[in-house]
């Protein structure tokens, strides 16, 4: 396993949602994926008209249809959006079809498109500093209450990209502090206050905080509508080192510990077994976190050098469901934790010991409690295809 590889730019990709209050569904739709054949992400966010089950079935079936043309290398903007709005269905209250979008195109050397229609504009973040890109205008005859903004750059290193729909640049909107709502600059201001404060916050955290913010803004936090924002990190990868179960030959223990202990990155440790071998092969001590202990999951454990230390099989398979459900705010449990250091880094490692663990063979354990090589295996399909994360796992 060679971790000292050199990489190239990492696209940082995440969103988060949040329902209108009383809503048991989202109005928007943010689909995104990455072209196996020349390496391009496609990402595209779409916003019903209304909420609940017609908003999303209308957002739902933009996103689709947008991803499908946006895959395409030479497609007609123009074409595809009279296509997409002439295919969704008439609201049978307002007598009209409408669903916002923008589509985002990044090519593997970060040249950008984005094609707006109806969303609020997206935020470009360069060191800090919110900057304007200029735009061309494009109308349809045959639907010309309909115009698009149609942008194109080249995004650079520690590049930011924000994107979200007016649920969040409308948050608060009629308060007396926010009469017109929260509004693109409002969340431009806070984005960049964000970025002074903790410049290397991940994709992931950075729209957390701003739907937290968003809804903050509302009387008691009821939102009026669909909130979605979905930003766009490029960086040097960011790299974590999991190491779980105990090596098959005794003799591997101590080149396993030397691997996690230079390891430049986060770095995990997940079964009790696992963490007694490093402790004892660096001459570290291992103390259970009694702060951790909780009715539900086993608790943590530190160790210097390490940044976290869990149990092995159960956390695991606990931090692949949070991961398939792709929640936005994960819990504060070893599980939680475990997925969340997955999700902010772009690199992932696994040393997988293949020693088998008698425990784990008793009949009477719960049947989703997979042997360890399964498990990482899951883990490892989730987030190469709903992360686009780069995964590498070695057996030892």
């Amino acid at each position: 396993m060679n971790t000292n590889t050199e990489h190239p730019l990492f696209l940082d990709l995440a969103y988060s949602q949040c329902n209108k209050h009383g809503e048991s569904i989202c109005g928007d739709a943010f689909r995104f994926e990455k072209s196996d054949s020349d390496g391009r992400v496609v990402a595209v966010l779409s916003d019903g008209l209304g909420s609940g089950v017609k908003a999303n079935i209308l957002a739902s079936m933009t996103a689709t249809m947008a991803m499908k043309f946006a895959a395409q290398p030479n497609y007609s903007i123009l074409h595809a959006a009279e296509i997409m709005m002439s295919a969704l269905p008439i609201c049978q209250v307002r007598k009209i079809s409408y669903a916002t979008f923008t589509i985002l195109n990044a090519w593997t050397d970060f040249s950008i498109r984005i094609v707006e229609m109806g969303n609020p504009p997206f935020l470009l973040f360069r060191q800090g500093e919110q900057i304007k890109i200029p735009f061309e205008r494009l109308e349809s005859e045959r639907w010309n209450d309909r115009k698009m903004k149609i942008y194109h750059f080249s995004a650079q290193c520690e590049d930011r990209i924000v994107f979200f729909s007016d649920g969040i640049s409308q948050a608060a909107m009629g308060t007396t502090e926010w009469p017109l709502g929260w509004r693109e600059s409002g969340c431009a201001s806070f984005i960049g206050e964000i970025l002074g404060n903790t410049p290397s916050i991940s994709s992931h955290e950075l729209c957390n905080a701003i739907i937290k913010e968003a809804r903050g803004k509302e009387p008691q936090r009821i939102n009026k509508d669909d909130m979605t924002c979905a930003s766009l990190y490029f960086r040097h990868p960011r790299k974590m080192l999991i190491f779980t179960g105990p090596p098959y030959d005794r003799q591997h223990d101590a080149e396993c510990a030397k691997l996690i202990d230079t390891f430049d990155g986060e770095k995990a440790v997940c079964g009790g077994t696992s963490a007694e071998i490093i402790a004892r092969e660096l001459d570290r001590e291992l103390k259970m976190d009694l702060g951790s202990i909780s009715s539900d999951m086993p608790p943590m454990s530190t160790m210097p050098g390490i940044d976290l230390v869990t149990e092995g099989i159960f956390t695991l398979t606990k931090a692949a469901g949070y991961l398939e459900k792709a929640d936005t705010f994960m819990p504060r449990n070893p599980a939680g934790i475990l997925a969340e250091m997955m999700r902010r880094n772009d690199l992932i490692y696994f040393l997988v010991g293949t020693r088998i663990n008698e425990a784990h063979q008793d009949p009477n354990l719960p049947q989703e409690l997979e042997l360890r090589r399964n498990i990482v295996q899951r883990i490892a399909g989730i987030l190469r295809n709903k992360f686009l994360k780069k995964v590498d796992i070695k057996y030892v």
